[in-house]
Order: structure tokens, then C-alpha cells, then sequence
């Protein structure tokens, strides 16, 4: 089953709506908090570099998969194995910048990089 996609109207309404007094309703952060540690700790920022393995894994694996290729098409496009491939996808292993823009441009998915230095 495929996810609906909410139309910018609606995702506006939804960005605006206040949930705080809703019953049964917990912020994000306190349940992470709770369940995966503080902002801060070993515990959190490990969780956190997992979690964006997986969300980058999951837009190059639907990208891929738009395009009509195999994890081993892709594999032969930026020299790596299927295996490799399908560990980014899963977000097992550590990406790389230049393996990720490697296989983003291999994609079609244009990044833009902005460092901001304080």
C-alpha cells in the first residue's frame, strides 16, 4: 500500500494544528528522550546516526527502484559490489560523502552542500 501524499494546503493546516493539549498526544523528542536517551548522550547520537543511515538508504533504495534499476545495475554504475548497495539500503553501514554523491549522481538526485562555520 502506498502512502497518500498530503497536498501543500493540507500539510499547512496539519504544520499549524497544536497537538500539546490533544489527550494521549507525546512530543517527539520526550519520547525519544525517554526510549533512546537525551539529546547529548552516547546512547542518542547513536541512534541518530542510525536513524539518517536509514532514511538515506530508503531515498537512494526508491530513487533506484523509479529508475527501473537493479541493486547490481547500480552497483557496476559507481564500481561497488550488489552487497554494498544493499547495505546503504538497509542503512547498515556508514555512507561516505563521496560514495553517497558517487551513487546520488548515478541516480539523477542532485545534493546541495552548505557549511555554515560559526
Amino acid at each position: 500500500m502506498k502512502a497518500e501524499i498530503l497536498t501543500s494546503e493540507e500539510l499547512q493546516k496539519l504544520r499549524s494544528t497544536d497537538f500539546s493539549g490533544k489527550p494521549g498526544f507525546v512530543k517527539a523528542g520526550d519520547m525519544l528522550a525517554r526510549e533512546v536517551g537525551q539529546e547529548g548522550t552516547k546512547e542518542r547520537s547513536e541512534f541518530d546516526a542510525k536513524a539518517r543511515a536509514w532514511y538515506y538508504g530508503e531515498v537512494l533504495r526508491e530513487r533506484r527502484k523509479e529508475l527501473g534499476l537493479t541493486q547490481k545495475e547500480l552497483a557496476d554504475m559507481v564500481g561497488r559490489d550488489r552487497t554494498y548497495i544493499n547495505r546503504i539500503e538497509k542503512g547498515e553501514t556508514d555512507l561516505q560523502l563521496s560514495s553517497f554523491l558517487r551513487i546520488s549522481d548515478a541516480l539523477g538526485i542532485t545534493l546541495r552542500l552548505e557549511v555554515s562555520l560559526a
